[in-house]
């Protein structure tokens, strides 16, 4: 499916609505994928003004949200929209909730970068940085699947959560090492903790847009299946 799902109305001014709907989801998107980037940035370096940065922003990404959710409920009113085009609605209201959440998951990265910057605890560096790729790469594409109204690209994207889970436990054996090693180092690793946290939420949130996905076009909630169903029914044509 692409996007010429919307633009089939007799009404030229609902495809303009419809599609200015759809623009405003992307650049909310995009400005949490910026936001996620800045806070990974950094926590890595110890840049604080780019912390204070992502922080200040996410008041933009709650207004964004806000008005995004004002004009679906007014489309719906006005207009009635029944089959895709509702479903449309429907996802749009879902999926600017997790792209906010992953905007909130953002900005508690960067409160961690502030607490511990000057500080060697932002340890494990290495597994950090690679779960943050793996994450912000999910992320990245299920905003594009979304712009492309496809699903095709759901299996893939929803297969790298298993090696995201990975990365969290490994993470999180390291971090329990550390603080049984030297109860002094519990406050910071904690801190640590919840950053890896954040990462690995920010991974939920993109699977959890791809099932909002797979309810727009396939017209099926899929949120309670286990990811073997899921591909399952992404990959079954619909009757």
């Amino acid at each position: 499916m692409d996007k010429s799902k919307i633009g089939q109305h007799i009404s030229e001014q609902f495809n303009k609505e419809l599609e200015d709907i759809r623009h405003k989801v992307l650049t909310m998107g995009g400005l949490v994928e910026q936001q996620i980037a800045h806070a990974v940035e950094a926590y890595k370096t110890g840049n604080m003004e780019l912390a204070e940065q992502v922080i200040k922003g996410d008041n933009e990404v709650d207004s964004m949200e806000i008005a995004i959710d004002l004009e679906c409920t007014q489309i719906m009113a006005l207009r009635q929209p029944t089959a895709f085009d509702l479903r449309l609605l429907i996802t749009v209201l879902r999926v600017i909730h997790e792209i906010e959440q992953v905007g909130d998951k953002a900005e508690r990265i960067a409160d961690m970068a502030i607490k511990l910057a000057g500080s060697d605890s932002r340890f494990p560096h290495h597994e950090l940085e690679h779960m943050a790729e793996l994450v912000q790469g999910m992320f990245h594409d299920a905003l594009d699947a979304f712009a492309r109204m496809s699903i095709e690209g759901v299996p893939a994207i929803t297969a790298l959560d298993d090696k995201v889970d990975r990365e969290y436990d490994n993470i999180l054996r390291q971090l329990i090492t550390r603080m049984m090693e030297d109860p002094r180092n519990i406050t910071r690793t904690l801190d640590v903790l919840w950053t890896v946290r954040a990462l690995e939420r920010i991974g939920d949130l993109a699977c959890y847009i791809c099932e909002h996905l797979v309810f727009m076009i396939k017209g099926e909630e899929v949120h309670h299946l286990n990811r073997p169903k899921l591909v399952k029914k992404v990959n079954v044509p619909r009757q």
